[in-house]
């Protein structure tokens, strides 16, 4: 997991292209435009007309300016967006005081930029923007030119009307900032987390590939280097062969003796047929993940309840990573021993995962299965580099994903009063426990 805690896989993803940010301001520059000439001409709203349009043409050239500085592609960092985003702010605070203040409905478009940031901004910045544009509203409340009728009177709102205008915009933009930058976040850590999944799924399928052409080749170099052994033997028994290249038939057979020990290494005697080496008993499963954890200090027991013959499934890359992490995150938090015990009948396969450590806090036992939550205290854990990993929730929502995908259901709870720890529990229907294995044979056979 140390992989995927160096670098946060949403940070870039959610930054603001540029690209973006100049087609939002050219619609901007468009509509008001539209607007001012609809307001001035069509209704015959008095205002300073051109000051307007000096505004707008200020958005023009930051549009080019922005243009011309970065390319279409580039992704703004969070200081270089909070500063385009205030600009935005200011640009309309100023066509808001030329033309009526609060009081004019376009005023409502302040909430744009804040939500804009909220998607795209940490909440500190979005804070700090929502902040500037309160007081661009307060500067408008204090001072702003009056909107004349086609007559010349002025229009003057009562003043409650405008206070009830600038809380608007601020509750408005408060309730933005927070809620947008919240539903923000939770989609980024699950597109992140999603991510992780995708490269974790990807390097452990890669693994086994490797794990099962090492093994074929094993088998398959087992026959050739026999024949050669052979042919050695027979020239070291013939006295007058022997006599001239007695080194070299010695040397020939060491190096036999060597490529045989390193075959053992690679293949068992009993992975003869390509099947058996994507194929695993539900009991070699078990003891395939729990094999490396047994020299640690906590002691582990497997146990299997079910009638023969026991279940067979596709040593699916996925399967083993899920089953693994949950194994771990047992051992990990354990005082003296983790329980395993594997049972199937005739429609379903189960596997429950218990440790004997102090179990889940309430707060976030519900929560579990979700990206970068807090699981459990620091304190419990055995090993501090695991904190990155399990710390964040991130290793369970991998395993709960990978599982699921198996067509697994997962099911994380504490033990039972007066026992301590937490209980995992996996559960498949036999046919989706079979169905890889099955589908496997269907290819060979075929």
């Amino acid at each position: 997991m140390d992989a995927f805690d160096d670098e946060d896989f949403g940070q870039r993803a959610r930054r603001l292209r540029v690209d973006t940010l100049i087609w939002l301001r050219w619609l901007a520059i468009v509509g008001q435009t539209a607007a001012i000439l609809t307001a001035h001409y069509a209704l015959g709203l008095q205002f300073p007309v051109l000051a307007c349009f000096v505004c707008v043409a200020a958005s023009v050239v930051v549009n080019v300016g922005l243009r011309v500085r970065f390319p279409v592609s580039h992704r703004l960092d969070d200081s270089w967006a909070i500063y385009v985003l205030a600009y935005d702010v200011a640009q309309l605070a100023a066509l808001l005081a030329l033309s009526g203040g609060l009081a004019n409905p376009f005023s409502f478009l302040f909430l744009a930029p804040i939500m804009t940031a909220a998607v795209a901004l940490p909440l500190r910045r979005t804070l700090a923007l929502l902040a500037f544009t309160l007081a661009c509203a307060t500067a408008l409340q204090l001072w702003s030119a009056p909107l004349r009728w086609p007559d010349g009177t002025e229009f003057e709102p009562p003043s409650l009307y405008v206070l009830g205008m600038w809380i608007s915009i601020a509750v408005s933009g408060a309730f933005i900032a927070i809620y947008g930058s919240r539903i923000a976040e939770e989609a980024r850590q699950l597109t992140s987390a999603l991510t992780a999944t995708e490269l974790t799924l990807a390097r452990q399928q890669h693994l086994s590939q490797l794990d099962g052409i090492a093994a074929a080749a094993a088998h398959e170099l087992g026959t050739p280097l026999a024949t050669v052994a052979l042919v050695v033997h027979d020239l070291a028994a013939q006295p007058q062969i022997a006599a001239q290249w007695a080194d070299d038939l010695r040397l020939a057979e060491e190096q036999v003796a060597r490529c045989r020990l390193i075959l053992r290494k690679l293949s068992s005697p009993d992975t003869i047929a390509a099947a058996s080496l994507e194929e695993t008993t539900l009991g070699d499963l078990i003891e395939e993940i729990v094999a490396p954890h047994r020299l640690l200090d906590v002691a582990i027991e497997v146990e299997s309840d079910g009638a023969p013959p026991e279940p067979v499934c596709r040593r699916n890359p996925g399967l083993i990573y899920g089953l693994h992490n949950i194994v771990e995150n047992a051992v990990s938090f354990a005082e003296q021993r983790v329980l395993i015990r594997a049972s199937w009948t005739a429609s379903e396969v189960r596997i429950v995962i218990a440790d004997d450590g102090p179990g889940f806090p309430p707060q976030v036992l519900g929560r579990l299965g979700e990206p970068y939550i807090s699981t459990r205290g620091g304190a419990a854990r055995r090993r501090e580099d695991d904190a990155a990993a399990g710390g964040l929730g991130l290793g369970l929502f991998i395993a709960k994903a990978l599982l699921e995908r198996s067509g697994a259901v997962l099911g994380i709870s504490n033990a039972p009063a007066p026992g301590s720890g937490a209980v995992a529990t996996i559960a498949w229907p036999i046919e989706k426990f079979e169905q890889g294995r099955l589908a496997l044979r269907q290819r060979l056979e075929g």
